[in-house]
């Protein structure tokens, strides 16, 4: 029996390719390793939005070529700059998603059905419902790798989703380059629709939605959002990437949507959903960006007031169009990032901050750093809970929570009981005093940025593309 290594970075959507690689390989007969150390193959799932993320999967690749027997390249960065690795004397297959499988299991890759065993995160299951984009934004490197959008048909990934739920999973993350698109390949917008079937599923998760460009949903955006409001298993939060505050900064980005499209889309929301939340990212310092374009930006951010705000600096990437452009300097790059990130944290720490004596019902998704779990609320608000052995919350469980205090990137929780388990828990501990509820809230607790996570769906190039 063989056995694999698998390290992903980047966005949701890459994670999602690598569990199907993994459930592939696991049909195959192979197992995990317990490190590249010990694996007969190791694969490296990359990303390469940024220059540093590209320095960094360098770096990882050459590392993971002297730790293993053999080393598998996949992702983006592995289909757009495959040349990199081999210029970089690393010894590696250079492969496709999709071929992964059938090479590590030496041509005998299974058929692997919806049904089959899917892997999880814990309880999260992650639904790639389809690769590739419809935009061709001027910036972005990761088109070159995942190509136009390629939607499969609402039964498959309604089949996918379901198998989710009957392997565990609590929470459903719908991701891909640009959800917005899916089914535009057909003729057809069908992501309203397969987000209805999905919740239609029996059982009790929640459902993610990942990033969706602003071009992408526009047209589609009053159904979506009736689908949200109709929905209770659809968290309600959407991830939207403006991407700048200027028409003719979009315009340059050769970006689907501008800023009125943006503004009706988030219109839409408002109007049906009492409490959501609005995640979008900013590219600060591109090519074309002059002082009044970036007040544009710093304007529509004070405008709308997004809960979740992803900055980034204008990161060249060969072979695209805005790499042949005369760049800004990296000083004023750097202070535009500064300006946008202050107020940045101004407009989430007022948003966390009315959040404070407020109880909110979370579904306990994730382990966070030391004893602490990561919870998120309706909105997907992330709420921190502590000490969890002590207190007796399990990834998994549903509780309601009263938010304590918050920083800028999660809130932090303490479990509100009823009177019956308050009552339970002083005759098994004793006194009130030893209820091991009543405990600090202070300490430090996982900022949810691994390379890995969900919210990568946020970077520069997300096709925008998102994490």
């Amino acid at each position: 029996m063989a056995t694999y290594h698998i390290e992903t970075y980047g966005c949701s959507s890459n994670r999602g390719e690598s569990r199907e690689i993994e459930r592939a390989l696991r049909d195959g007969g192979h197992r995990p390793a317990d490190g590249p150390e010990d694996a007969d193959v190791a694969i490296l799932n990359t990303c390469t939005v940024v220059e540093k993320t590209e320095q960094n999967m360098l770096r990882r690749a050459a590392e993971l070529d002297d730790e293993t027997a053999e080393l598998v390249v996949t992702g983006c960065m592995a289909l757009a700059q495959g040349d990199a690795f081999r210029e970089a004397d690393i010894d590696a297959e250079i492969l496709h998603w999709d071929d992964v499988p059938s090479h590590v299991l030496n041509g005998e890759c299974p058929t692997v059905t919806p049904d089959a065993e899917p892997v999880l995160d814990g309880v999260i299951g992650i639904l790639p419902i389809a690769r590739g984009c419809m935009s061709n934004c001027s910036y972005c490197i990761t088109k070159f790798a995942t190509g136009r959008v390629d939607s499969p048909p609402v039964e498959e990934n309604v089949a996918k989703a379901r198998a989710l739920v009957h392997a565990g999973a609590k929470e459903i993350r719908v991701t891909g380059q640009d959800t917005g698109v899916y089914g535009w390949d057909t003729g057809e917008r069908k992501l309203p629709e397969l987000l209805g079937r999905i919740c239609d599923i029996d059982g009790e998760f929640r459902v993610r939605l990942g990033m969706a460009n602003p071009g992408g949903i526009h047209g589609i955006h009053e159904e979506l959002a009736d689908v949200f409001a109709r929905n209770e298993k659809l968290y309600n939060f959407i991830h939207a990437p403006v991407q700048s505050g200027s028409d003719t900064v979009l315009e340059d980005m050769r970006r689907q949507h501008r800023v009125e499209k943006f503004r009706e889309v988030v219109a839409a929301f408002d109007d049906r959903l009492d409490h959501w939340t609005l995640s979008t990212d900013f590219i600060v310092g591109f090519p074309t960006e002059t002082d009044a374009d970036h007040e544009r930006s710093m304007d529509l951010l004070a405008e709308v007031r997004p809960e979740k705000i992803n900055v980034t600096r204008f990161s060249k990437r060969p072979g695209t169009e805005a790499a042949d452009l005369k760049g800004l300097g990296g000083t004023l790059k750097k202070e535009r990032s500064k300006a946008m990130s202050t107020l940045k944290m101004e407009v989430v720490g007022e948003a966390y901050e009315s959040m404070v004596g407020e109880t909110f019902e979370v579904l306990v998704v994730e382990a966070g750093t030391g004893d602490s779990v990561k919870c998120r609320d309706s909105a997907y608000r992330q709420i921190i809970v502590q000490n969890a052995t002590e207190r007796d919350v399990a990834i998994g469980d549903v509780l309601r929570v009263e938010v304590t205090g918050h920083n800028t990137v999660y809130a932090f929780g303490e479990p509100v009981r009823s009177a019956a388990e308050r009552a339970s828990a002083g005759a098994a501990t004793g006194p009130a005093g030893d209820d091991p509820v009543a405990v600090s809230d202070g300490g430090d607790a996982d900022s949810n940025r691994d390379v890995s996570t969900i919210e990568g769906d946020r970077d520069q190039s997300a096709p925008s593309f998102s994490p």
